[in-house]
Parts: structure tokens; C-alpha cells; sequence
């Protein structure tokens, strides 16, 4: 089964087109890389999967399920960090945790606070509101959020912003310890090579090129970055 199977994804705002006939298949466990620049649609697809946004046009199976007619099954199953921490500043960070196991209605809430806390190495800032943590230690608790319920999907948006050297070498454990399939959108192309099976390359909101990481080296990977031209209507 696949986790993400995306068909002609079409997506405009007003009359602007951010995808233009996305395609993108990922299997369940492996790991893909969005690369492109700026503008070129990679969080505009990564909300399409996470069903925040809804596309234009196209086909979306997650996980099996039709997301477009049946959205609310395949939330419970996906994790999702975004630009936006999706976090409440005025409650503590366990507080934040406690409310997100709740509402997915899981046991032992407390032990998976703890236990996630820990993970991040967030155990001592835990009674500490979110308003006031770096945004290092905000990012940590918005990974942790994610992966609160064990999705089996897991969405991240450039998921390193904030983070010092520790946290990113934090972040790639944690992603690939996960088992989750994963799509992550990042400028950084060491960090695709190193997290990633697959990269695949947007520009103007189509795939233009992807390929396994295992068949790139980086001085490659920056060739057909900078190289590939965007594909115009």
C-alpha cells in the first residue's frame, strides 16, 4: 500500500497556480525530500497531503483512504509540522502534550508525555508555558506533538528551522526512527541526502526531476538543483 498517492494535484489561489498537475507516490516506511526554491510549491503539496488545503483538482489517497472525500479518517494517522508550531503559548509545554493526546484519545497520557519530554530532552522545561521557550525548544515540542500518536505518515515543512546542532541531530534520529513513511520539504540539500530515499525536485508546482538518494552524492544534487529549469505553461 502506498502512504501518499497523489494524482495531477492541481491547486490555484485566486488565479494563481501554486501545483500544477502534482504527481507524487510514496510507499508506506520510505522517506522523500521536497527540494525547490522558493515559490516552487513544496508547502502548498505538503498541506494538500496533510488535508489542510484542498486542491483544485486531482486525486489524494492516503494511506489507502480517499482523503478528498474522507479527510477526517486519515488525520488521526498523519503528523504534521509546519511553519507554525500548531502550539498553545499560554499552556505548558506537558500541558500542550496532554491536550493533543486527548483529543486523539490515547492511553496512558501521562507516561507518553513523560516519555516524549524526555525524548527531546525537554524534561525539565515541561511546567514551562510555550510563550516563554527558545524557538529551538519550541520546535522540539512541535516534533514532539507530531509524533504523539505514532502517525503513520509523518509531514514535515523545513523541520530543522531554529534548531542548533544538537536539535538537528535530534531530528534525523527521530525521523529514522519513526517507521513512518515521511515527505519533508527542506533547502538544505546535506539534510535531504542524510534523511531521505528519494528526492524530488518542484519548480513552478510540478515534479521535474526525482531520483534515490543512494545514486547521488552532493556536488551532484547541487548540479541538477541549480540546473533544472522551471517547467512554464
Amino acid at each position: 500500500m502506498l502512504a501518499v498517492d497523489a494524482r495531477g494535484l492541481v491547486k490555484f489561489y485566486g488565479t494563481a497556480p501554486a501545483l500544477r498537475g502534482c504527481d507524487l507516490a510514496v510507499a508506506a516506511g520510505e522517506r522523500v525530500a521536497l527540494l525547490g526554491p522558493n515559490g516552487a510549491g513544496k508547502t502548498t503539496l505538503l498541506k494538500v497531503l496533510a488535508t489542510l488545503v484542498r486542491p483544485s483538482s486531482g486525486a489524494l489517497r492516503l494511506l489507502g483512504i480517499d482523503a478528498l472525500r474522507s479527510p477526517s479518517l486519515v488525520r488521526a494517522r498523519i503528523g504534521v509540522l509546519a511553519h507554525e508550531t500548531y502550539l498553545y503559548r499560554d499552556l505548558t509545554a506537558a500541558e500542550n502534550l496532554r491536550l493533543y493526546a486527548q483529543l486523539y484519545g490515547l492511553d496512558a497520557v501521562e507516561e507518553r508525555v513523560a516519555a516524549m519530554l524526555a525524548r527531546v530532552g525537554l524534561t525539565d522545561r515541561a511546567h514551562y508555558r510555550v510563550g516563554t521557550l527558545s524557538r529551538g525548544q519550541q520546535q522540539r515540542l512541535a516534533l514532539t506533538r507530531a509524533l504523539l500518536h505514532t502517525p503513520a505518515l509523518l509531514l514535515l515543512d523545513e523541520p530543522d528551522t531554529g534548531l542548533d546542532e544538537p536539535g538537528q541531530a535530534l531530528l534525523a534520529d527521530i525521523v529514522r526512527a519513526s517507521g513512518a513513511a515521511v515527505v519533508l520539504a527542506t533547502h538544505a540539500l546535506e539534510r535531504a541526502l542524510a534523511l531521505a530515499d528519494r528526492v524530488v525536485l518542484l519548480a513552478e508546482g510540478r515534479v521535474i526531476h526525482t531520483a534515490r538518494t543512494a545514486e547521488l552524492d552532493l556536488a551532484t544534487l547541487r548540479e541538477v538543483y541549480g540546473t533544472a529549469a522551471p517547467v512554464r505553461a
